[in-house]
């Protein structure tokens, strides 16, 4: 399975402006998130790279995008018809391959040399299934994000065979539907923001789509990935890395510290914590 493009989506109503948001990346560069995002997406040897938006927002993405810009194509998603809607719109790009799925509200930083994408890619290869990437996350915030259920099939890396997928399920239903042998007690796997998906994807999305008749929220992107456990073989992954969802309150913030204490200035930055701290306890 050769993977070689990428989607990013971003078109939602509270997550259009995200992506044009400034950092200071770990090589003490002032980029865009819009760029980190495209900067991960190339370490894994991806080719091409499409990014679903809000009509009339190509402009604003292509200057955010700089040199990369030439590399991306831009749908716009004409209705606000969701995620699920807003993922099938590259359906036409995907043209019938597997394809790597970002969101564009989050960033990744990698334990590793290789980035968390590259990490993502290379193990759906090997396995030659769709692949999503999930991350231990306490029960406090599964508001916030899809989670699955299955069974571990492998230590390293650590591999699940996917069993169940929940969107934002409660801590009930995530204890009931939801156990991984191995994890801490109120401790469940979430979606990473990242996945290696295959051509049935898009397939069931269209399907479902067609079914609804456009009714804005009743097709996901979870309905359709439980869908695909039970059709093929789906796995999850924990990679060597740690999501930062800017997309939440302090989120950016968090995610500037992230990439600020993992970079070039960690010192500089450190000290100004400790300066900040100290007059804070003055």
């Amino acid at each position: 399975m050769r993977i070689k493009k990428a989607v990013i989506t971003a078109a939602g109503k509270n997550q259009r402006t995200l992506p044009l948001q400034s950092l200071v990346d770990r090589d003490g560069v002032s980029k865009t998130a819009l760029a980190i995002i495209i900067e991960e997406i190339l370490r894994a040897g991806i080719e091409s790279i499409a990014v679903v938006i809000t009509p009339g927002d190509a402009e604003a993405y292509r200057a955010a995008a700089g040199e990369h810009a030439p590399r991306l194509t831009f749908i716009e998603q004409a209705q606000p018809l969701g995620y699920a809607h807003a993922v099938h719109c590259a359906a036409d790009f995907c043209g019938g391959q597997p394809f790597l799925l970002l969101v564009g509200d989050h960033l990744y930083l990698s334990r590793t040399e290789k980035g968390c994408a590259q990490q993502l890619v290379e193990i759906a290869v090997a396995q030659a299934c769709a692949v999503s990437a999930v991350q231990s996350t306490h029960e406090s915030k599964l508001p916030y994000y899809g989670a699955v259920g299955g069974r571990l099939v492998s230590a390293a890396p650590n591999l699940y065979q996917i069993e169940a997928v929940l969107e934002k399920p409660t801590p009930t239903e995530a204890e009931q539907k939801l156990d991984v042998p191995g994890l801490r007690a109120g401790y469940y796997l979430c979606f990473f923001g990242m996945h290696v998906l295959t051509p049935a994807v898009q397939a069931l999305l269209g399907e479902q789509l067609a079914a609804a008749r456009g009714r804005e929220g009743t097709v996901t992107l979870r309905a359709a990935l439980a869908e695909l456990a039970r059709r093929e073989r789906y796995l999850a992954a924990e990679l060597q890395g740690t999501r930062y969802d800017f997309g939440v309150k302090y989120g950016l913030l968090n995610s500037q510290l992230a990439l600020a204490l993992s970079g070039v200035d960690r010192d500089e930055v450190l000290g100004g914590i400790v300066e900040l701290l100290a007059a804070k306890l003055r």
